[in-house]
């Protein structure tokens, strides 16, 4: 195989292929969730992974979030490379005794004598109208807790080379995966020694006028503001942290400085949001000093997710919102 050989398939097939490579590569590596075997999962990620790995390996689990993170971090901490599929994103709530309070702080507690390395995938966000139990984006909790990473691909190349790198990092990574991208389709590197190296930030689409940060399903809304923008003048450029912690700023520190305006966004309410974090590290920078207007930051409200698909799509940022908040920033000068 060319290493260079690129292959079209969508963002679940991607996350699929990493896992299975990284199987493959190292028996130590083993996959348990609710209903993953002969079932497929919940969205179908696991199909035909079983009649590979067998159930020694592919680990069909009662469901108990707190059952399956628990294990997760007893078969990590005794060697083996556990990845962890929660059905919903907002069931990790269940598992936050064992996911934060023990296996965030082994390595930590045992100076290093406890490696820790467990793949969290956490399938999350709104869109496809499953209500306000089974649509939220949790991801400032998880970034909030010392030990833990934070990953959330926007891409299937993105989602296979960071599915990747999670299983090789010896410390428990939480891999969030919106559920709207499942479907996306992009090229992805066939090389089984592609990875995204966790802790950067991408510049997605470089321009000069205005900077927006924003990651997940905001991206490609982002991306399509952005073109119809262009038809106007209006040159944007887009940055993607898909490392949200440990977060990678000095890319987005340059943007700010370069454009003097930026639009921080993300699905998950505002209050208490990743944004947030963003938005605070860029008023400590050196870009601060560069800002012609004040930081905008585009959030979901902060209410429970509606089950009603249009109340739904109003509660998060969609691409006229984008628009919306770089004319805003036009009319600051």
């Amino acid at each position: 195989m060319n290493n260079n050989e690129l292959k079209k398939m969508t963002y679940r097939e991607a996350i699929r292929l990493g896992m299975t490579e990284e199987m493959r590569r190292d028996d130590n590596v083993i996959f348990m969730g609710g209903d993953i075997g002969p079932r497929v999962g919940a969205f179908c990620l696991s199909a035909e992974m079983i009649d590979e790995f067998g159930e020694e390996r592919i680990l069909d689990t009662p469901i108990s979030e707190a059952a399956m993170v628990g294990t997760a971090v007893g078969a990590a901490a005794t060697g083996l490379r556990p990845i962890c599929e929660i059905m919903f994103m907002d069931f990790v709530t269940f598992a936050m005794d064992a996911l934060v309070n023990q296996g965030a702080k082994m390595r930590y507690m045992f100076g290093g004598q406890t490696q820790v390395p467990m793949v969290l995938r956490l399938p999350a966000g709104s869109g496809t109208g499953a209500g306000a139990q089974h649509s939220q984006s949790l991801e400032a909790w998880l970034c909030h807790v010392p030990g833990l990473k934070v990953v959330t691909p926007s891409t299937p190349a993105q989602a296979k080379g960071l599915i990747k790198a999670a299983i090789r990092d010896n410390n428990p990574v939480c891999f969030i995966e919106h559920r709207l991208l499942y479907k996306i389709e992009d090229d992805v590197p066939l090389d089984e020694d592609f990875m995204v190296e966790i802790g950067k930030t991408f510049i997605e689409r470089p321009g000069k006028d205005i900077t927006i940060v924003t990651y997940g399903t905001l991206l490609p809304k982002a991306m399509e503001a952005a073109v119809l923008l262009a038809a106007e003048g209006i040159d944007v450029e887009i940055l993607n942290p898909v490392t949200l912690y440990p977060m990678d700023m000095k890319p987005v520190v340059e943007s700010v400085i370069k454009t003097g305006r930026v639009i921080v966004a993300h699905e998950a309410s505002k209050t208490g949001g990743v944004g947030g974090e963003i938005v605070a590290r860029i008023a400590e920078s050196e870009a601060f000093d560069y800002l012609n207007a004040p930081i905008i930051r585009l959030a979901g409200l902060d209410i429970p997710i509606p089950y009603n698909r249009k109340l739904e799509a109003a509660v998060v940022p969609q691409t006229k919102d984008f628009i919306r908040a770089v004319y805003c920033l036009l009319d600051c000068e």
